[in-house]
């Protein structure tokens, strides 16, 4: 008796597990290699797939490290969606939530994330891709800074200028303990370092001016 012919549904799960395969390689071998030295051989040798199924599915290896920066960063924006301490950045819990989020998240990311800046700088177009996240991000916190500004809080600035000094803080404190080792000589649990920002952000976004 004859297999049966693949049915549409079983080759687009085969098509995902191809894809999911090649960004798991793309993730290993830019933690190992770097960005700039990885090749799609090495990316298709990592995964046990052909150059071929690579390039049903990306162009390149830029391609490949978009789609990772979209996945970490939708899962991340799901989680925070439906955790149980809402957005109101007023609420220390909801502050906590988001600075938790981006920490675990650059934390469990790095290869992706050092291969952005690698990308970005032999690659203006790579760069402005960047840019255009990134400002989406700000957007996004300006918002959740202006509902505060509309109930009544006094901030310290600008929301749109605030929103980019919260995610500059975040990302150049991660960048430090995360990617540049123990500047203090002692190492940083994830609860320290969570309630460390929060305290800083809260503080400065919601407390009393002097």
């Amino acid at each position: 008796m004859s297999a049966s012919a693949p049915t549409p549904a079983s080759r687009k799960e085969k098509a995902a597990q191809t894809e999911t395969s090649l960004k798991e390689a793309a993730r290993r071998v830019f933690a190992r290699d770097g960005y700039l030295n990885a090749k799609i051989t090495d990316i298709t040798t990592e995964a046990g797939r052909s150059a071929g199924s690579f390039y049903k599915h990306f162009a390149g290896k830029q391609e490949v490290l978009q789609a990772l920066l979209s996945d970490w960063l939708a899962q991340a924006g799901e989680d925070l969606s439906v955790h149980e301490a809402g957005d109101d950045l007023s609420s220390e819990p909801a502050l906590r939530a988001r600075v938790a989020a981006y920490w675990h998240t650059y934390k469990a990311h790095l290869p992706e994330i050092q291969a952005l800046g690698q990308a970005a700088l032999v690659d203006p177009e790579f760069a402005e891709r960047v840019a255009q996240i990134r400002h989406a991000q700000l957007r996004t916190m300006r918002e959740h800074l202006q509902r505060l500004q509309a109930a009544g809080f006094d901030l310290p600035g600008d929301p749109a200028v605030l929103a980019s000094a919260f995610n500059a803080l975040l990302e150049g404190f991660c960048a430090v303990w995360l990617t540049g080792g123990e500047p203090i000589g002692r190492s940083l649990g994830d609860d320290e370092a969570i309630d460390t920002l929060t305290g800083l952000l809260r503080h400065g976004l919601t407390g009393p001016r002097t």
